[in-house]
């Protein structure tokens, strides 16, 4: 087993949504109104932070500043965040707004995970809310100039030039985009999902988010691959940034069920034997990693031998949000009272 150290649990939902009566979410508004839920329970058995991922053009949670400022408002400790906003689609001015009124909303609790963004449901949706790549401009660099654009702002300098006769009185200077939240530009992270993004997510100042996925192989079980990924970043930011500056966080996500009921066995019990997966994706050759499935002491002891999860400070529970509230409260609650203490989480 390796040494892992206290570490930050939550909760990752992709909201999903289906009219089907074997849903428990069968709208959007039964996956709005559920994630607010699921985050207030969350804080009332003990986890860290409730997350959410956003898609667009999918029965999924798609705009998650309304989300985050909701759940701000219903609960006081925990961290509250997304994994990820895809940048291809934002404005970074008006998502520079959004991301300070949520913060504020929530007392400097927000964590905001970004990247790229992942497969989308259409082609180039993106065009669809008026984002163009330029001339010899991919997709991806749109992102990250969107990206870099965004972080510009979150330092809350001025850069507008005020109206001589504006219609309420300014303040001296250089005008910036209000509400500004201090502190949320260091509470920025980004997804990669290879060991190279990891090193430049170091270079532009970002925490670090690193999923179930890798858009790369190696060879090497999937945990082992992420591990490195983790260390390159890093050493990477210690040759950025100095000793003296800030430490990093790091998030891993993962599928976690321990099995202490006869609806976890039904629900999960095949996944004790999961593996990881290797396959193609966009192209390139991709690793997924597996499930940890099984009685509490077999999950333990599989995620102690987790390189990846051991090396980051915060670890994301993957969520099967269509199963409803309560029962997804059960899997935290399961993770939170009986797996953390015994690895040492706790």
């Amino acid at each position: 087993m390796v040494d892992a150290g206290v570490k930050h649990i939550g909760f990752l939902s992709f909201g999903h949504w289906t009219p089907h009566p074997s849903s428990a979410t069968r709208s959007a508004a039964d996956a709005l109104t559920q994630s607010i839920e699921l985050a207030e329970a969350a804080e009332e058995l003990g986890a860290d932070g409730a997350y959410f991922r956003v898609h667009h053009f999918a029965r999924q949670l798609a705009s998650p500043f309304p989300l985050l400022a909701a759940v701000g408002a219903r609960t006081s400790r925990i961290e509250i965040g997304t994994a990820v906003i895809d940048m291809r689609y934002e404005n970074p001015l008006y998502m520079a707004e959004d991301a300070g009124a949520a913060d504020l909303i929530a007392g400097g609790r927000l964590q905001l995970g970004i990247s790229r963004g992942s497969p989308e449901q259409v082609i180039d949706g993106f065009r669809h809310f008026g984002h163009v790549p330029r001339t010899g401009e991919s997709d991806a660099d749109m992102a990250r100039r969107h990206t870099a654009r965004f972080l510009e702002l979150l330092g809350g300098e001025g850069f507008a030039e005020p109206n001589p006769r504006p219609m309420f009185p300014n303040p001296p200077g250089l005008l910036r985009v209000e509400p500004h939240s201090d502190g949320l530009r260091e509470r920025v992270w980004w997804g990669a999902g290879t060991r190279a993004t990891a090193e430049w997510t170091a270079a532009q100042g970002m925490n670090l988010m690193s999923s179930t996925l890798l858009t790369e192989d190696t060879g090497v079980p999937f945990h082992r691959l992420q591990a490195e990924q983790i260390q390159r970043y890093r050493d990477a930011w210690a040759r950025t940034w100095g000793p003296d500056a800030r430490t990093p966080r790091v998030s891993v996500s993962r599928s976690v069920f321990p099995i202490t009921d006869e609806r976890d066995r039904a629900y999960f019990g095949m996944e004790a034997a999961s593996t990881d997966q290797v396959g193609v994706l966009e192209g390139v050759r991709a690793r997924f990693g597996k499930t940890y499935a099984g009685e509490v002491d077999d999950v333990v002891a599989d995620l102690g031998r987790d390189e990846a999860v051991a090396a980051a400070d915060t670890l994301l529970l993957t969520v099967p949000n269509q199963l409803g509230v309560e029962y997804n409260a059960h899997v935290m609650e399961n993770v939170v009272a009986h797996v953390a203490p015994a690895l040492g989480w706790r």
